[in-house]
């Protein structure tokens, strides 16, 4: 049994599930009394409602913005090198998120420290000699010697996103140069994120086996604190080792996810070289750092798109994959009214399930994302009511799968059965290479192209826990519809077969359940409020919106007239009653008592 700082036993999962009591009446009796006086309001004065509505549009960007918003650099790049950097958006229907001023200034300057401090640099070349002499970083607290974080690569490409990603975020909040691990096709399938130098770790590292750095390593962080090298409350700059592996991958101890505590992060600031291996989104940890929050909120005032715009920024397919993904988007899905992205993981032995099929059937149906079936000799409606005069509304159907058996069954669905709704059903799949293989370029550029596709529809269906849906639906700026895997190992379909995700943002798999400041064990989903569990990963933790109804509480504090704070409240009853939901859900007292 995993024990915490002090010695104390962690408990069951479930037992650190919180009870809901007389808060969430409150809420709800709130919400009631509060609906028909907003009626009457907005009956007789709607101008204010039309405000508040034009500015929550403004934290979308414009339509073809090749700079999304100031995300990325106007200079720097041959664009002839990397065509998809500045072509990507006029592909997207859906221009996606706003950054916030703050995190495009942070960018610049990151952009900036990678060229001063990356490869090529005498900063780099004095950094690389420290490390190799074995010698301890010789600054104090405060220093500005160019200090670096090397990202490992391995796992599937949904995996290697994710962790690159998060490495970068951890990166921007330390001041430390990134440098990515470019085996496993790292340096093949992605253009350049930083204009003027390279974000991959050259082949002289020093440190020749990092790749085979794993949770038995001496020199990992939860090692060092547990054989007493290091000691978070007493250890000096000037006793830190060179370099510290900071292990957080899927079997990482209790000792390595001390990483997410505020009094170790002020030890690791101070260690020149930090290696990291994960093989998770790790950034919702990064928000439960009491000492990052405040800069992440400034970064991200909308929490709920940190994927979406760490993706966007970083990863860019080269002008191969890219020539993949506009050949086959040009060919079957630029024409259709409606695209409708299928991500199929099979976990487990049987690769042809009737009952995930039947699971996907009934999820996309039962949310009116693909239309019924009509049985044979029925006529379908002439024209379908939503269609253009004289032509029927088309829909294509993008399915992503190892495996080509339920593209094969939903395109024999759709073409030996007319749709009840009219419509014009053509189902795709680009490439189905039956088992997932780690290493090989095709199956990488492969894997990449249909995740990129996927983050071009309209409307996207995936498959809980899976690495590959998360990376599509973040790029997309698209909250999916998730199918849910059985539980107990069951084959059959659970009922309801899908629900709508809180939020596009990627699931922590593998968080901490240490409370650092309270030094004992805690639901992490339940410290922060726009850090909740998962629908698909229920120990897992994710970034969802900040909480609708503290934001009207905030206005209402501000001053503002009632009429206006109403409609704030209106805008989210009408469009957030989800997160009316989860409010009630996660028993806010703090927010009760405002009521």
């Amino acid at each position: 049994m995993e024990k915490g700082r002090d010695g104390a036993a962690a408990p069951p999962l479930k037992m650190l599930d919180r009870k809901r009591g007389c808060a969430a009446n409150a809420v709800l009796v709130a919400f009631i009394v509060t609906v028909p006086s907003m009626a009457i309001l907005f009956g007789a004065r709607s101008s204010a409602s039309a405000l508040w509505i034009g500015s929550a549009n403004a934290s979308r960007i414009g339509a073809h913005d090749r700079l999304l918003g100031g995300l990325l650099a106007n200079d720097g790049f041959d664009e002839r090198s990397c065509h998809s950097r500045y072509e990507f958006a006029t592909y997207r229907r859906n221009a996606g998120r706003k950054p916030s001023p703050y995190l495009v200034t942070k960018l610049r300057r990151h952009e900036a420290l990678q060229r001063r401090c990356g490869p090529g640099t005498a900063a780099y070349s004095d950094a690389v000699e420290q490390l190799r002499s074995g010698k301890s970083h010789p600054g104090a607290i405060g220093s500005p010697e160019c200090r670096y974080l090397v990202s490992i690569s391995y796992q599937g490409l949904g995996n290697r996103i994710l962790a690159a990603a998060s490495a970068f975020l951890y990166a921007m909040l330390t001041g430390r140069v990134l440098l990515v691990d470019p085996s496993n096709e790292m340096g093949q399938l992605f253009c350049e994120p930083f204009p003027g130098t390279t974000w991959l770790l050259p082949p002289d590292f020093p440190l020749t086996s990092y790749t085979n750095f794993s949770i038995d390593t001496a020199e990992s962080y939860g090692n060092m604190l547990k054989n007493k090298v290091i000691d978070a409350a007493s250890t000096t700059a000037q006793q830190l080792p060179p370099f510290a592996y900071v292990h957080l991958d899927h079997d990482a101890s209790v000792e390595d996810k001390f990483f997410f505590c505020d009094e170790d992060q002020r030890v690791l600031r101070d260690i020149r070289w930090l290696v990291m291996r994960t093989d998770s989104y790790i950034v919702p940890g990064l928000f439960l750092v009491t000492g990052f929050q405040e800069e992440l909120g400034v970064l991200f005032p909308e929490p709920d798109a940190v994927f979406h715009h760490l993706g966007r920024y970083l990863f860019h397919p080269n002008n191969n994959v890219w020539g993949f993904i506009t050949r086959y988007y040009d060919a079957y899905l630029a024409t259709a009214h409606q695209r409708v992205g299928i991500q199929v993981r099979v976990f487990g032995a049987d690769p042809e399930s009737p009952e995930l099929l039947e699971q996907i059937t009934t999820c996309t149906q039962k949310e009116n994302l693909l239309p019924g079936l009509l049985a044979a000799g029925i006529d379908p409606p002439a024209v379908p009511p939503a269609a253009p005069a004289g032509r029927k509304f088309s829909k294509a159907v993008l399915v992503t799968s190892l495996k080509s058996w339920y593209y094969d069954k939903l395109k024999s669905m759709y073409w030996e059965h007319a749709a009840a709704s009219g419509e014009a059903v053509a189902v795709h799949q680009p490439s189905h290479e039956e088992y997932q293989l780690f290493g090989a370029r095709s199956h990488d550029t492969k894997a990449w192209a249909e995740i990129y596709l996927l983050s071009l529809t309209d409307v996207l269906v995936t498959s809980g826990r899976s690495t590959f849906g998360y990376v599509a639906q973040g790029l997309g700026g698209l909250t999916p519809w998730v199918m849910y895997k059985p539980a107990n190992g069951s084959v059959v379909p659970p009922d309801p077969p899908c629900g709508r995700d809180v939020s596009m943002e990627p699931c922590f798999h593998n968080p901490p359940f240490y409370g650092c400041r309270i030094k004992q064990w805690v639901d992490t989903g339940k410290i922060v409020p726009h850090v909740q569990r998962c629908k698909d990963v229920s120990w897992g933790l994710k970034l969802v919106g900040r909480n609708e109804s503290k934001t009207c509480h905030i206005v209402a504090l501000l001053g503002f007239h009632t009429l206006f704070a109403l409609a704030c409240c209106q805008l989210l009853v009408v469009n957030c009653w989800h997160g009316v939901k989860r409010a009630i859900a996660r028993n806010w007292s703090a927010d009760m008592n405002h009521c």
